[in-house]
């Protein structure tokens, strides 16, 4: 007997542990822990946390389609995965692998407790598309790539030479204990607070396309216009299959196969390459969680980040967006990109602040990507945005909304301007875009000659 934990790979098929298991044989325990130290009542509110029981109300209805057990436990995981190893004849843990810093720790204390009891301890790493260690020989190097362009030719070579294709196994190949130890049922009961936002989740999804169904229906027609329409956020021609992905309700290796090959779809099929460079860093860049900790930002303040979050500032493309975000929990990526700039540039807040904003809004949220998107934007990371690189918000929104009609949609007070006057800032505009802009170079360029904050060289 096994025991199968899943984390950020909330589906049914397509999981590398999948086909271990069942060239194994034999019965397992499947297993979802709802963490109470990641899914608080606030956070299951969120845009992201209502995106999380979406994703894992589908993975129930996958399992009992397929006839087969999921079982729902609430508390901490390493104290249920000892309980369990206590009461049953489990051999082993099987999980996906995951990298941030509480999932480490996480894991570590899962992998301790297998050891002193004597069990088997193994993860798949299926985030990626590629085989990160299997990259690192196909490109015979051992340090990280620390610039996208190269990292994306080695990436397009590797996928021509060494893709692995998606695996086999589904639910209905494996056998699952439909019963647990009964005081491990009662003691880690979900709370009814939380079932009863699963089950609101569960009738969302009956009256939505699933996400099998939006990928096919993306793939089949708006993938040929992806190139030209990414940055046009009024229309937003994204997917939208990123909380999919993010959740793990899509596997990463069937949207590649299903984009491959289209019309347009190599410009889409770019941003999965970016995804691994994301993941790659997260795993191999020893300051991808830890650059506030190593850098000096005192002289950053959170002075208007209220006035950012609320959508106050003055400069009507970031009131909208900001706004958009609040209400929806969607943001098309330039809109994040000139947002996230915005605030650490223009308004010399750390970081980390937006980050943790974005954690709780974005309804597609992950969190080694949004770290991503938000070193790149503070100029720190792996292949950031130079520190002198500023976006100017105007020009942004002047160029890819011409007439306005994203400002229009989300700030109705002033659909009366001019399709000129609709993008400039407002007389309570609360910085001055060109003296921010100076004074953002300054901070930045100091911040980047302490210790551990280098820029990278532009080519590699």
């Amino acid at each position: 007997m096994y025991l199968f934990m899943h984390r950020k790979d909330l589906r049914g098929y397509d999981l590398r542990a999948f086909d271990a298991i069942r060239r194994r044989g034999g019965e397992g325990v499947h297993l979802f822990v709802v963490d109470p130290a990641l899914a608080s009542l606030d956070r299951l509110d969120s845009h992201s946390g209502r995106a999380f029981l979406r994703a894992l109300a589908r993975l129930v209805a996958d399992y009992r389609s397929a006839d087969r057990k999921l079982h729902l436990l609430y508390g901490d995981p390493a104290e249920i995965a000892e309980a369990l190893l206590l009461a049953m004849p489990i051999a082993g843990l099987v999980a996906q692998a995951d990298f941030t810093p509480y999932a480490m720790r996480r894991d570590a204390q899962l992998q301790a407790i297998c050891e002193r009891h004597g069990r088997g301890y193994k993860t798949y790493d299926d985030a990626p598309l590629i085989d990160l260690a299997e990259f690192g020989d196909f490109a015979n190097r051992s340090a990280p790539y620390k610039v996208f362009t190269p990292f994306y030719r080695m990436w397009l070579g590797y996928m021509r030479h060494c893709y692995a294709p998606s695996g086999t196994a589904r639910l209905a190949d494996l056998s699952t204990i439909r019963k647990l130890d009964d005081g491990i049922e009662r003691r880690y009961r979900l709370p009814a607070e939380i079932a009863s936002r699963l089950a609101a989740a569960a009738r969302m999804n009956a009256a939505a396309a699933s996400p099998l169904e939006q990928l096919a229906a993306f793939a089949e027609s708006d993938i040929v216009d992806y190139a030209a329409r990414r940055d046009d956020y009024a229309v937003d021609a994204g997917s939208g299959l990123a909380r999919w992905l993010n959740q793990g309700t899509l596997s990463p290796r069937l949207v590649y196969e299903t984009a491959h090959g289209r019309d347009g779809a190599e410009a889409w099929i770019r941003q999965l390459a970016w995804r691994d460079f994301y993941l790659m860093q997260a795993r191999q860049n020893p300051d991808y969680f830890a650059y506030e900790h190593r850098l000096d930002l005192s002289g950053l303040s959170d002075a208007y980040f209220d006035a950012w979050a609320e959508g106050r500032t003055g400069i009507p493309v970031i009131d909208a967006a900001m706004t958009q975000l609040r209400e929806t929990g969607e943001l098309p990526n330039r809109l994040r990109m000139i947002t996230a700039m915005f605030l650490t540039k223009n308004l010399r807040c750390p970081f980390p602040k937006g980050e943790a904003y974005f954690r709780h809004m974005l309804a597609d949220y992950d969190n080694t990507l949004n770290r991503g998107g938000w070193l790149w934007s503070s100029s720190l990371g792996y292949d950031a945005a130079p520190y002198f690189r500023i976006m100017n918000p105007v020009t942004q929104s002047m160029t890819h909304n011409p007439s306005g009609s994203y400002i229009r949609r989300w700030l109705p007070h002033l659909a009366h301007l001019s399709d000129k006057e609709i993008h400039q800032p407002t007389p309570e505009a609360i910085v001055d875009l060109k003296r921010s802009r100076a004074l953002a170079i300054e901070a930045y360029r100091d911040i980047l000659r302490t210790p551990g904050g280098q820029a990278v060289p532009e080519e590699e």
